[in-house]
């Protein structure tokens, strides 16, 4: 039996965010040496938005663009090991919040389940 709640279908969504966020700050890290690449990211708060609006259905995917304004090296990569440090902490920080909030959720469930009996 799967018992799920609003709020942690919202909180399940937010939390695949963030790991895609990971991701995605990852594979610009990685492409730190590869000539003519450019920084990728997405606007976290729009996608949630977006996503929280599916009511249930599929998510879509994540709308990925490149980051404008960085100083490109001459071989045309802009990646930043200063900025996506900054944005995996960022982003480790925001997944902590939402496994808290995920917790303090389940119990409140399980808090409610308990009383029932």
């Amino acid at each position: 039996m799967q018992v799920t709640t609003a709020t942690s279908d919202a909180l399940q969504r937010y939390l695949d965010l963030a790991s895609d966020q990971m991701k995605l700050t990852a594979e610009n890290m990685a492409n730190i040496d590869t000539p003519g690449y450019k920084t990728q990211e997405f606007d976290f708060a729009n996608e949630f938005s977006r996503a929280l609006g599916t009511n249930g259905l599929a998510v879509p995917s994540v709308n990925v663009h490149n980051v404008d304004g960085l100083t490109a090296r001459p071989d045309g990569n802009n990646v930043s090991m200063d900025r996506e440090g900054m944005q995996l902490a960022k982003t480790q920080l925001e997944f902590r919040a939402g496994v808290s909030l995920l917790k303090t959720e389940f119990t409140r469930v399980m808090d409610a389940i308990r009383a029932d009996k």
